[in-house]
Order: structure tokens, then C-alpha cells, then sequence
């Protein structure tokens, strides 16, 4: 295969190990979707292996589509299939061919969000909860808790079985981690009953789905066991439990499993991700990818000094043969004002030099950080986005045009009915609702009452179907239904726009960003049909997969500063990347650390380095003085720019020894309510000891802390103070500040102490 020679060694031995158990360590930025797709394309070319024997996983749609588009360029046309999809999307696929054994359609529809929602608020007026977007909200919370932890498949969604409005079953073995958030019984019933009559599976059921049926169906598990020969896992180190356990199920035949990941890049831990799953994967063989292809030494030595820190990963350390590039600034401001105002002149500066507004990214830990750079990025006149506001398939002109192919696609989809049958108006308001409602619940199938899809019902009423509007209706679906069967599903949408008169509407509104979205939407159609050349997809199977979108699959591309949370900017890259709001307690969050404890304070560390391994050419860490409302304290500058080396930065604005002693004492307190006093923990579990010494270079020298017998959070003894807790450490280690039983603070030289390991104060 003459592409192996575009890969360096590590890509290219990740790329030829095809058999057993085989683990890729790719740090950030080092190739991985190369080493991927130059996997698949080895495996087809160069081995033999059909397509329809290979599962490739990936995280988000958006990545499963780009991959296909590489892998199309390397192998003939028609050799890779539909199996490069997320998770998710394979078990759709895995349902559409066998969830008729649980009684249900292939043509089963799956609620995003707001459809989640709508089901929620309906159940909530039946059931006379107060309904608000936060008590909707816990309502759906309690939903997928309950779906958790109990038996509700066989319960409530088996052919045969009955909503039941009076217990729970609970599932052995599991426990409610927070049971005040389970919803009582009648509330569960009452949602999985509407669920019940859409025939409709919600995201947590999706998985649920599949496991159940690779868990009581043995041919089913055997065919997909059979079928899938190689499984390949993009970004292992985000997969949850369910997902782990549904990947080693399938590959539990030919034990070919090639996972690709990074636990330092593990930043989900609060959706199920535990970056200890990847670092304990049973491999047969581990290979790492450590050659940084995005960004410059100087930035990897900021990322790799921080994660550092870290115990739960596998050591690496990412190099790069890039230029040496531009010093890394810390600036650190008097205000948020004054911080705000120094990046939003650093980019008016650079864009003045000839950079695109869309080679800048302001990152930052939580979203409320962004009001005061928006305001000083506006009075300069530079043009900014906040990226990942509202989701792109949730906005209201894509539901309702999405609403139109979904009633087209099934009749009996009522939701989407309800959604567009007076959209555009057309004079069909509540009291036509009502009264349809009610002639539709009006039929009897054995003796027992139901209801008739709501557009069946309104074709066969003889009153009804009369009124204009709703003769009107049910012309544009039927016609639309004749189409779809000549034409692409983007040719369809267009025709649908015009027909419906959705695009009329917004072009009679003059509303330039709705009508610019539904074209992005076509143009997003357009994409899917791409990306799915050669591939037989129906419009039902088309909106089964865009349910599953979320904002990371849609990323509409502009010459703006991108401006987002961390979390956000995973899987992208920028020339120039800020990194604001490096605070204590805000970056890294006190209430994650708080909660979570070590777990947490490691993940915020994971976010760093993500943050800092966005920045391809130049990189601004930046933090500020004042009162944090969030917080309720003063602020201090983050733990992680403790963590880096002072001669790895450049430091610009007056930054005072007094605030780096803050930041160690704040973490010292911190400590004490999370850890207690650990015994020999070093500081490199988060306790800065060095920054008010004359070099101010970060954490103490390792040499120094390791050769000693003190530890930063140990004890210590004096012959005429008593006992104390060593606070922080010289440069070299040979004098320790001492907090006494007292409370007096003392700096003591080493000679004049004695080690505590048994005996700490109280």
C-alpha cells in the first residue's frame, strides 16, 4: 500500500497490527484519524477483509462522515459501507434489523430533545406537576434515572406488558446514586405509555435497546458477532460503561479490537467516560503516538508540564519537529476589564498584521466568563461567535422542516404532525386540534379504546378534511410522498420548503438568519448524501440518523473569533488560542474539585491540556485580580499556571508574590477538606511550593522533593514549637514554611525539623 509512506512508524505499525487486542495511545494533535482511516483502507486493500466485516466508531456524526470522505479516496468505490458511524448510530442500525423482536417498527422513531420535552411537559399537565424549563428538565432527569436502574424494558415495553402505575423494578445490582432523583412511579408510566403509542425510543434507550437484545436473542448476538470480524474505536477514552460493554460484547468472537484513544483528553467523566477503563484495557499490544503535528515545542512543553501532574494516565510526553515558534504569554490583569481588554487588543493587534478573525479562539471554563471579551471584542467592531449556543437541529425552522419529512416518512408520526399542521398558519389553531383529538381517540380495536394517527384521522373525517387549511395540508404531504419516491432527500427538502410555504414566510419576514439556516440545511442533506455515496438510504433511515445530531455534528464555519467553552473546542484547532478566566476555583472549578475530589481535580487538569493543545502557532494563558461572585472570594491565580515552569512563559502585567502565596494556601485549604492531610503526596498532586522563591519556576525542582524526607501536606516536629504541617518548600528544598498547632506560620531551615509519617497533629 503506497500511502504507508506518508505515515511515520509509530501510524504505520498501528496501521499493519490488524490481529488481537491492540491499543493506540494518540496524544493530542499526533494523527490518529489518519492512522485510522489508513487502517480501514489496509484492511480492505491489503489484507482482504470485505467492508461489510468492518465496525469503525467514532464519537460524533460530523467525525464518522469526515472519516468515510477520507477513506473513499483510498479504497475503490463501493469498499467501505455504513458501519463508519458513532455508537449510537450502530445500534440504530443494529435495530432497524432486529427491535421487531421486541414488538417494535423498523420504522421507529427516536425523540431528540424536544420531543423528549414535549412528552414531558404533556405527562407533567396530566399528572399536575408544575411545569417550568427547570422542573422539565428534572422531570426528564428523573426519566433516565429511573431508566438506569430499573428492569423498563421488560416492565413496561415488551409486547404484552402494561404500564404500571404502582412500583418500580429495580434491577439487581444497581443503586440510585442520588435517589431523591428518581421520579415516582405514576410519572415513569405515564412517559414510556406515550413512548409507547409513537413507538419511539428516546437516546437512553437506544443503548438500552441493543444490549437487551445482544443479552436475550443468542442469534443475534451471534450474527453480529460473525459479521463484524475487525472493530476499530475512535476516542475510547469518552465510551461509558454501556458503550464498553456493547463494543466487548460484539468483538467477543474474533477479538480483533483496535482502540484508539487518549485518557489525558478524558473530559467526560460527568456523562459516564472513566479515563481508568482505557488505561486498564487488556491490549495485547500498545502502541503510542506521541509526534505532535499541530502545534509548536513551545506550546507542547506548557501541555505537557501541566498534565504532568496527573497519576490516572499513561505517561507520554508529545514532541513536535515544528519551529521552536513564539514565546507562550501569561498575562495577568488588575481586573476582568483590564483582562478582557488585553486579549481583545492582542487580536485587533494580530488581525491589523494580516490573521483571519477566524484564526482566533477565546476559551474558557464555564460560559459566563465570555460577557465582558464579547463587549471589548464590539467596541472594537470585531466580529465574533458563541459557539454552541443553540443547537443547529433544535432551532425552530429546522424542527419544522424537519417536522415535514418526518410526516411524510410516517403518517403516524403525530408529534411532528402536531409540530407543523399550522405552520405556516393556516387558520387549523386549538380548537382544530381539539376537536381532531377527539374524533381520534374515538376508534375501538377488540373492545379497547385507542387512538388513530392524527393525519389518518384528518384524511378520513368527513368534516374536518374539508376545512381549507386542512385540505391544503393534506394535499402538500401527499404530493411530497409521491416525490420522495423519485427524488434525493435534498431535492425533497427544497420542493418541501416551497410547497409548505415555509420558505415564503421566512422571506416575507425578512428573516435572513432562518432563511440562511434552512439553506445550510439542505446543504447539510446534501452532505449526508455524500458521504453516504453508493449506500441505499431511505428518508426514514436519513432522519433516524439526524435525531442523533447534536452541536458537535454542525459547525456552521465563519470568519469571526470563535468564542466557547472548553468542552466545546474538543476535536477543533486554531492558530491562535486564549485561554481566560485561569483563576483558582473558576479553572480549575472549586465546585468539580469539591464534589468529585481527586477524580475531579484531575479532570479540570485534562481540560487544561486540551484547552492548551488547541493552539496551533500561538498560545495566551490569562487571569485577573478582584472578586469572584461565583466563588464568593477573592482571586488567585490557578493551580495550573503553578504547574508551569516560569522560564516557559512570559509574563505580562504586575503579578505580586502575595497572589501566588494565595493560590497555595487556597489549595492548602482545599486540601484539607477533600484529602485531609495526605502522608507523602508531593506536590504534584496540586499544592504549588515554589512561585514566592526568587526564580518563581513553577512547583519546586522535583530532585530536590524527591530526595527529601518532607512532603508538602506532612508533618513535621520542632524541638520548641511542636508539631506542624509543612505549607511549601524552598526553591531546593532546604528550608519549609511550618503551620504549627497554634496557627502560627513559621519558615524553619530543614536541619532544625523532624519528619512526621505516623503522627500528624490534629
Amino acid at each position: 500500500m503506497e500511502h504507508l509512506q506518508d505515515l511515520n512508524s509509530r501510524q504505520r505499525e498501528a496501521v499493519t497490527s490488524t490481529e488481537g487486542r491492540i491499543r493506540v495511545i494518540a496524544g493530542a494533535g499526533t494523527g490518529k484519524t489518519k492512522a485510522l482511516t489508513y487502517r480501514y483502507a489496509y484492511l480492505v486493500n491489503e489484507v482482504g477483509i470485505d467492508p461489510a466485516n468492518i465496525l469503525c466508531l467514532t464519537f460524533t456524526n460530523k467525525a464518522a462522515q469526515e472519516m468515510r470522505q477520507r477513506i473513499s479516496t483510498f479504497v475503490h468505490s463501493g469498499d467501505y459501507n455504513d458501519f463508519v458511524c458513532t455508537i449510537d448510530g450502530f445500534c440504530v442500525k443494529m435495530l432497524r434489523r432486529d427491535i421487531y423482536r421486541l414488538g417494535f417498527p423498523k420504522n421507529f422513531k427516536i425523540l431528540d430533545e424536544e420531543d423528549a420535552k414535549s412528552l414531558a411537559k404533556s405527562c407533567m399537565d396530566e399528572l399536575g406537576i408544575k411545569r417550568t424549563e427547570k422542573t422539565v428538565k428534572d422531570f426528564l432527569a428523573g426519566i433516565s434515572a429511573a431508566k438506569d436502574l430499573t428492569d423498563y424494558i421488560d416492565t413496561y415495553m415488551l409486547p404484552g406488558s402494561k404500564p404500571s402505575s404502582d412500583y418500580l423494578p429495580t434491577a439487581p445490582g444497581k443503586q440510585a446514586a442520588d435517589p431523591k432523583a428518581l421520579l415516582p412511579a405514576p410519572s415513569v408510566a405515564c412517559y414510556i405509555g406515550r413512548q409507547m403509542k409513537e413507538y419511539a425510543l428516546d437516546f437512553d434507550d437506544i443503548e438500552n435497546f441493543a444490549k437487551y437484545i445482544l443479552d436475550h436473542f443468542e442469534d443475534v448476538r451471534e450474527y453480529w458477532q460473525g459479521q463484524l470480524n475487525y472493530i476499530m474505536v475512535d476516542e475510547a477514552q469518552d465510551c461509558n460503561a454501556d458503550n464498553w460493554e456493547i463494543i466487548e460484547k460484539l468483538a467477543a468472537r474474533h477479538h480483533n479490537l483496535f482502540v484508539v484513544g487518549d485518557p489525558d483528553q478524558c473530559i467526560y467523566e460527568w456523562r459516564g467516560a472513566r479515563p481508568a477503563r482505557f488505561v486498564e484495557f487488556a491490549s495485547d499490544k500498545d502502541i503510542v503516538l506521541d509526534e505532535n503535528y499541530r502545534s509548536t515545542p513551545k506550546i507542547l512543553d506548557i501541555a505537557n508540564c501541566v498534565i504532568s501532574n496527573n497519576k490516572n494516565r499513561i505517561p507520554k510526553t508529545l514532541f513536535t519537529r515544528r519551529d521552536e515558534g513564539v514565546a507562550v504569554i501569561h498575562f495577568h490583569g488588575k481586573s476582568e476589564k483590564e483582562e478582557a481588554e488585553w486579549i481583545a487588543s492582542q487580536i485587533e493587534k494580530l488581525h491589523g498584521e494580516g490573521a483571519e478573525l477566524s484564526d482566533f479562539a477565546v476559551l474558557y471554563r464555564s460560559s459566563y466568563l465570555s460577557g465582558g471579551i464579547e463587549q471589548e471584542l464590539l467596541s472594537r467592531h470585531l466580529a465574533y461567535t458563541i459557539w454552541g449556543g443553540t443547537r443547529f437541529f433544535e432551532r425552530k425552522e429546522i424542527k419544522d422542516a424537519l417536522g415535514y419529512l418526518r410526516l411524510v416518512a410516517d403518517s403516524g408520526d403525530d408529534l411532528a404532525f402536531r409540530r407543523i399542521i399550522n405552520v405556516p398558519s393556516r387558520g387549523l389553531g386549538k380548537k382544530f386540534l381539539s376537536d381532531l383529538e377527539a374524533e381520534a381517540g374515538t376508534m375501538e380495536i377488540e373492545g379497547v379504546r385507542a387512538s388513530r394517527p392524527l393525519f389518518t384521522t384528518l384524511k378520513e373525517s368527513g368534516r374536518l378534511s374539508k376545512i381549507r387549511g386542512a385540505e391544503a395540508f393534506i394535499e402538500i404531504i401527499e404530493a411530497c410522498r409521491q416525490i420522495a419516491e423519485e427524488h434525493s432527500i435534498s431535492d425533497l427538502m427544497n420542493i418541501v420548503l416551497d410547497k409548505s410555504g415555509l420558505k415564503k414566510m421566512y422571506r416575507e419576514d425578512q428573516d435572513e438568519d432562518r432563511l440562511e439556516n434552512i439553506d445550510e440545511l439542505v446543504k447539510s442533506i446534501r452532505f449526508y448524501e455524500e458521504s453516504h455515496e453508493g449506500l441505499e438510504v431511505s428518508l426514514a433511515e436519513y432522519l433516524q440518523d439526524i435525531a442523533l445530531y447534536t452541536n458537535a455534528d454542525f459547525k456552521k464555519e465563519t470568519r469571526t473569533v470563535k468564542l466557547m467553552t472548553i468542552h466545546q473546542a474538543k476535536g477543533l484547532e486554531f492558530p491562535y488560542v486564549f485561554i481566560t478566566g485561569l483563576s483558582e476555583g473558576i479553572f480549575p472549578s472549586m465546585r468539580t474539585v469539591r464534589e468529585y475530589k481527586k477524580n475531579g481535580e484531575e479532570e479540570e487538569r485534562r481540560l487544561m491540556y486540551v484547552a492548551v493543545t488547541r493552539a496551533e502557532r500561538a498560545l495566551y494563558l490569562t487571569e485577573s485580580e478582584g472578586y469572584n461572585q461565583s466563588t464568593k472570594m477573592n482571586k488567585y491565580p490557578s493551580r495550573f499556571l503553578a504547574e508551569i515552569k516560569r522560564s516557559m512563559l512570559v509574563t505580562e502585567g504586575n503579578i505580586s508574590e502575595e497572589l501566588w502565596r494565595g493560590t497555595r494556601n487556597l489549595i492548602h485549604v482545599l486540601d484539607e477538606e477533600n484529602y485531609g492531610l495526605a502522608i507523602g503526596r508531593g506536590t504534584s498532586a496540586g499544592s504549588p511550593a515554589g512561585n514566592e522563591f526568587a526564580d518563581g519556576d513553577g512547583f519546586a525542582s522535583e530532585r530536590a522533593e524527591y530526595s527529601s524526607p518532607f512532603r508538602i501536606g506532612g508533618g513535621a516536629a520542632h524541638k520548641i514549637f511542636g508539631k506542624g504541617v509543612i505549607v511549601s518548600a524552598s526553591k531546593d528544598w532546604s528550608s519549609f514554611l511550618v503551620r504549627f498547632t497554634d496557627g502560627t506560620e513559621r519558615q524553619l531551615r530543614a536541619s532544625f525539623l523532624t519528619p512526621l509519617i505516623d503522627d500528624l497533629p490534629e
